[in-house]
């Protein structure tokens, strides 16, 4: 949430002085819905979300735009170290964490790519994209349509 509302801060001069902008901030599918003990991070994530439409509004006037991207679970670093130790703690596969588990949410039972996050930041960065503003763009393989 810092990190959003710091580089905001930081590009909006930048933006207003060339006439227009684009911002994009990185939420994530629990910042529309909530998972059990998860409470700091999703809290964090509805914050970045509810930031980015207050960005929305005020920077509206100035050609600048303010949208979220909302994430499910993508494969990372830190994914895939959560897989193998919930397959330890629960004595599963780490097939079936990745089903059972981390995915059970997600009714694609696969990861978000990075590909299709990159198609999305694209869409809102270009002039395709310039209506967009104040949203939270769900990508979640089907997670927050449930």
């Amino acid at each position: 949430l810092s990190s959003a509302f710091y580089a905001t801060r930081a590009a909006i001069p930048v933006m207003k002085a060339q006439g227009r902008g684009r911002i994009v901030n990185m939420a994530s599918a629990h910042g529309l819905v909530a998972s059990p003990f998860k409470s700091a991070y999703v809290a964090a994530k509805h914050g970045v979300i509810g930031f980015t439409k207050t960005a929305a509004l005020e920077l509206a006037r100035d050609n600048i735009t303010c949208n979220a991207i909302c994430p499910g679970f993508v494969e990372t670093p830190i994914v895939t170290k959560q897989i193998a130790d919930q397959a330890r703690t629960r004595n599963m596969t780490e097939e079936q964490v990745l089903t059972d588990v981390i995915l059970a949410a997600q009714p694609t039972k696969r990861f978000v790519t990075t590909e299709e996050l990159i198609g999305l930041f694209l869409y809102l960065v270009s002039d395709l994209g310039a209506s967009a503003n104040g949203a939270s763009f769900s990508i979640d393989g089907g997670w927050t349509a449930q």
